[in-house]
């Protein structure tokens, strides 16, 4: 079982980047797939999850207005475009497959399975 996150870089503040999680052997076509993030010492915070089913989607709120998440079914992928980038937006960005995108936001579930990281930098 494995997604495929990329799409980390390095920009400048106020750029943009775009990020893909994809899942080619269609494992998640139930649930919810998310972007989690992480810096050195800290905890895998959540930033945004789009349900499959009605893709339906939430955010942090340190995100929102911001990043925007997608899903392109046929591609079995899921995006996450990052715009205003801010230094603090500076981490490793993970993708994990769970059940319930708004339950991964309140911090109710965690996902069970988890892409490979991809770095983000942003630049002041």
């Amino acid at each position: 079982v494995q997604l495929q996150a990329s799409g980390g870089g390095l920009v400048q503040a106020g750029g943009s980047l775009r990020l893909s999680c994809a899942d080619p052997e269609r494992t998640f076509s139930r649930g919810a797939l998310a972007w989690f993030r992480q810096t050195p010492g800290k905890e895998r915070d959540f930033v945004a999850g789009i349900n499959w089913g009605g893709g339906s989607t939430v955010y942090a709120d340190s995100v929102k207005g911001r990043f925007t998440i997608s899903r392109d079914n046929a591609k079995n992928t899921v995006y996450l475009e990052m715009n205003s980038l801010k230094p603090e937006d500076t981490a490793v960005y993970y993708c994990g497959a769970g059940t319930s995108a708004r339950a991964m936001l309140l911090g109710r579930s965690r996902p069970n399975y988890w892409g490979q990281g991809t770095q983000v930098t942003v630049s002041s």
